[in-house]
């Protein structure tokens, strides 16, 4: 009988304590994301996430968020800043009418290559993340997107082939290319992309391979033409005072595991350059480099560009370009 008393006490204890011990144990986190869950990207993200809980012992659980599910893509920081999602990825560049020095990645045919766009984002770096820190937001990594190509429905030969085009604006960069080609720039974030593409919203756009495969764009355009120019970064942003909320192994493990995404993010993002290129080519798609004229032509609107570029982001911007060309 006094087993059995025992028995009932334990177990009793065991039920009160056990709901506040899991309440300690864990912190669940939201991390939102606007690109699908085949995207090399949110795939880098899901096995960070998968990492980092285990790594913590399932202390910290970061649940991914794709495809604009929890925010669209223009709302992901705004949610990171006011605390309503505490991680979040998004293209830094988006951000480039509240600062110019997001959208340093994606001025044309600056930064060209990989190794062209570690150089700017080392260079770009520390601006980039203390503008974001003045507005409670630490950045974690930067992960490049493969370089952009031109898509078209028709042949382009040269520049005055996209005049009055529906050209897809997905930053103030794109949107700026559209105004000094002539084409007619429509914002589309790429969760909505496929539809505009299907009901002739759109029909040229610059991007990566690793879109063009996400949304199957040889259903709706022909052409992919390599003028490489420019491979937009990705950030991981956490809120800082989530961050701070942390203890100091959690805080450490989050850091370590999110270089090692960036080193991965990068690596894949490479790889990834050639082969889906080489899957736009299988689907019928005719890959190839530009005409020298269109080449001309683009690089006109280069160096229209980084002029303007320049002028908006001031001194910073200067000495980022300047260090960058040397």
């Amino acid at each position: 009988m006094k087993s059995l008393q025992w028995f009932f006490k334990i177990s009793l204890a065991a039920l009160l304590i056990a709901p506040l011990g899991l309440i300690q144990a864990q912190t669940k986190w939201d991390l939102a994301s606007a690109y699908p869950v085949s995207n090399f990207h949110t795939q880098n993200l899901q096995t960070l996430a998968a990492d980092i809980e285990k790594a913590t012992n399932g202390k910290l659980k970061i649940v991914v968020h794709p495809n604009g599910s929890l925010f669209p893509a223009n709302g992901i920081k705004r949610a990171v800043q006011t605390g309503q999602a505490q991680m979040g990825e998004l293209l830094v560049s988006s951000l480039a009418n509240e600062n110019p020095i997001f959208g340093v990645d994606s001025i044309p045919f600056l930064a060209t290559s990989y190794k062209e766009a570690a150089k700017l984002w080392a260079l770009s770096k520390e601006p980039i993340e203390k503008a974001l820190q003045k507005q409670g937001i630490k950045v974690l990594y930067a992960v490049p997107w493969p370089p952009q190509g031109l898509y078209s429905k028709n042949p382009i030969t040269s520049g005055a082939d996209l005049k009055g085009l529906k050209w897809r604006a997905y930053n103030p960069a794109t949107s700026k290319i559209a105004e000094l080609v002539g084409a007619q720039p429509i914002t589309v974030q790429v969760a909505d992309l496929a539809q505009a593409l299907a009901t002739g919203t759109v029909n040229a756009m610059m991007t990566s391979g690793a879109t063009g495969v996400d949304i199957k764009v040889w259903e709706s355009l022909k052409y992919y033409y390599e003028v490489d120019a420019w491979l937009p970064n990705n950030i991981l942003m956490v809120n800082q005072k989530d961050f701070d909320s942390l203890d100091k192994p959690t805080q450490a493990i989050l850091v370590k595991l999110s270089a090692e995404a960036q080193k991965r993010g990068w690596e894949v993002s490479e790889k990834k350059n050639k082969s889906d290129k080489e899957i736009l080519a299988k689907n019928g798609m005719t890959v190839g480099p530009p005409s020298p004229a269109l080449k001309n032509d683009l690089d006109r609107v280069g160096r229209i560009m980084v002029a303007e570029w320049i002028r908006s982001a001031g001194e910073e911007g200067q000495k980022i370009i300047t260090t960058f060309k040397k």
